[in-house]
């Protein structure tokens, strides 16, 4: 059956605009009948964010999976080839979250390009996140704001002192009210998270002496253009009627806010975050005292901030032996809550079941970040030895530790000649006889990372050399204390 024939039979509630509008007004919780046997895409974070913008009424140019089109024609999704023979046989789409909950359902009518065209209507209005009764639809955020201009700014970073002296001297020239719209989808500047993003602009509005603050799940596009046309399309969209000097209006129906004085942000802003690493003083002219509190919560000095210390390297590399070594001076130490995720334990408490064959390995490796990514969301310091050989798996672990804390890549990079010698299990021996299938540095690649923080070859390096080193390189970092010496062997 063809997507006309579907949607005459059976039509759905309006465009997404009407949808959108609509969603007070009717239960969003009773599902169509048929829903679960439908061809359904689980959203990856981006078309999640667009989706919440688009289902909320916000008219913004998107780049991404999701657009809307002009004039209230309806939306254009990127077709998706896994379900869509099913799509077009079904005549729908259900969109879901990461956990398989309908979110908005997509009805194709024609199909253009790469894209197919249609209507979207949401099935259930979102319920959770951080500041969830902050983040609220341009109509009812514009019918809230005062009958005189509106001056406003899109945040991806904290407002520091300079900033809101611009914000108060161009509101007050315009004397209009000051509307702060903080994107919370993605990290901001800095690796921000969105709900720190969110207290420390909340923080500023109180110094600023009130404002009206709105969490948009605007992500960053990928063009600097587009996404400052985005930017003023979105501020237009909730009310703003003037954007802070130094932000693109070009394109869009907002005046520049007068006065204000020149931005100096950005090099504040990387001053700032170079102060909280050395737990250097942030006076006044810096950030008010509100902003310079939820500054210190979010970004702790490094001897406090949680780290993971990632050894990789080819088997017989001495990646473990170095983070065994490792592990006994932190013990010693003492200064660091430490957690250790090596070898066969790892293997025998977390990756039961899991065999040797590739998606296994690289599944254990991401098994091994996501807990060492919990150890750093909690201040500890966490020592990895997996072997690691593929660079998009290592890049992963990475985004998913630095979301929350610190992560130190250690490229053990001994060459395989000297691995072999070194084999005690015969496992090379074993490989090359095609014993074992799949083994690293033989029937399966090891992509050297491009990316570590510190490199080291055990074979030209003793263990004692090799471990000074790695504890001078934490001591630089600020994670390690540097005025104790290394206890053990390097007194």
């Amino acid at each position: 059956m063809g997507w006309a024939a579907v949607a005459r039979r059976e039509s759905l509630t309006g465009t997404v605009g009407r949808a959108a509008g609509a969603g007070k007004g009717r239960r969003m919780d009773v599902l169509p009948a048929g829903l679960h046997g439908w061809p359904a895409h689980a959203a990856d974070p981006d078309l999640l964010a667009d989706l919440e913008l688009v289902l909320a009424g916000a008219e913004v140019s998107l780049d991404g999976d999701l657009r809307l089109l002009p004039d209230g024609a309806g939306v254009a999704l990127r077709r998706l080839p896994d379900v869509a023979a099913e799509v077009v046989r079904v005549g729908r789409l259900v969109l879901v979250d990461p956990e398989g909950t309908p979110v908005a359902l997509f009805t194709p009518d024609r199909s253009t390009g790469g894209d197919w065209v249609g209507e979207l209507r949401p099935l259930r209005s979102p319920a959770y996140g951080p500041f969830r009764t902050l983040q609220r639809a341009p109509a009812e955020v514009r019918a809230s704001l005062p009958p005189r201009p509106v001056l406003a700014t899109v945040c991806d970073r904290p407002l520091l002192s300079a900033d809101l002296h611009r914000l108060a001297a161009a509101r007050d020239a315009l004397g209009g009210a000051v509307l702060l719209l903080v994107r919370t989808a993605g990290r901001q500047r800095g690796g921000l998270p969105p709900e720190a993003l969110v207290r420390a602009v909340q923080a500023a509005a109180c110094a600023l002496g009130g404002a009206t603050v709105v969490a948009v799940p605007l992500r960053r596009l990928a063009d600097p253009a587009r996404d400052a046309a985005a930017t003023a399309e979105l501020a237009a969209g909730y009310g703003a009627t003037h954007l802070l000097p130094g932000q693109p209006t070009a394109g869009s129906r907002l005046a520049t806010a007068p006065g204000g004085g020149a931005d100096t942000g950005e090099t504040a802003w990387t001053a700032v975050l170079d102060l909280l690493d050395r737990e250097g003083p942030l006076p006044d002219e810096v950030a008010p005292p509100e902003v310079r509190a939820e500054l210190r919560r979010w970004r702790p000095p490094p001897s406090r901030r949680g780290l993971v210390v990632f050894l990789t390297g080819l088997s017989g590399s001495g990646k473990s032996t170095l983070a065994r070594a490792l592990v006994d001076v932190l013990l010693e130490d003492g200064s660091r809550s430490l957690t250790v995720l090596d070898g066969d334990v790892v293997r025998r408490a977390l990756s039961a079941g899991l065999g040797f064959s590739k998606t296994d390995r690289d599944l254990n490796v991401r098994r091994i970040g996501w807990v060492a990514a919990e150890v750093a969301r909690h201040g500890g310091v966490a020592v990895c030895a997996p072997i690691a050989p593929y660079a998009a798996t290592r890049a992963a672990v990475r985004a998913e530790v630095e979301a929350v804390g610190d992560f130190f890549l250690v490229y053990v990079a001994t060459p395989l000649e000297v691995c072999e010698l070194r084999d005690r299990k015969g496992l090379y021996a074993k490989a090359r006889a095609g014993l074992i299938p799949n083994f690293t540095g033989i029937t399966d690649p090891y992509e050297e990372p491009d990316d570590a923080e510190l490199v080291l070859d055990t074979s030209v390096e003793p263990l004692e050399d090799a471990l000074a080193r790695l504890l001078a390189a934490l001591r630089a970092g600020g994670w390690l204390p540097r005025h104790r010496p290394p206890p053990g062997l390097l007194t």
